[in-house]
């Protein structure tokens, strides 16, 4: 969990994975009933943390996460179309953190292959001509 910017006498506010929020502050943040949320909960759309006693609680993550759902049932998705919805849209962001990852490791190799090497003793000796 990552936690904001240090803000004045030291307090630090939670990130947006921080599940800090009561099933009613949620239900009013994110224009749902609270019974709709526990109702999301059971069919896995949202997956709120708990507290010792079972308490849901949620994160402004879940909240954004509630909001998406109610906009998409609001355009005429079914709750399963939904579910599929979400899937698609959580493999998007994992295939383009991979990409990202990716093109990072090839520009790295090309800056890599750019330099001429030495190999002696099953050692790799890179170096930089002084000249330009």
């Amino acid at each position: 969990m990552s936690a904001g910017p240090v803000g004045p006498g030291g307090f630090q506010p939670p990130g947006p994975e921080a599940k800090v929020f009561v099933i009613s502050v949620a239900a009013e943040l994110s224009g749902l009933h609270p019974q709709t949320l526990r109702t999301y909960d059971r069919l896995g759309l949202v997956a709120p943390g708990r507290t010792g006693g079972g308490g849901r609680r949620y994160s402004l993550r879940d909240i954004e996460l509630l909001r998406t759902v109610a906009r998409l049932t609001a355009e005429g998705l079914g709750l399963e179309g939904v579910r599929r919805v979400i899937d698609l849209e959580n493999q998007v962001l994992a295939l383009q953190a991979k990409v990202a990852e990716l093109q990072a490791e090839v520009a790295q190799s090309r800056q890599v292959q750019n330099l001429p090497a030495l190999i002696a003793d099953n050692q790799v000796v890179i170096w930089r001509s002084m000249r330009r």
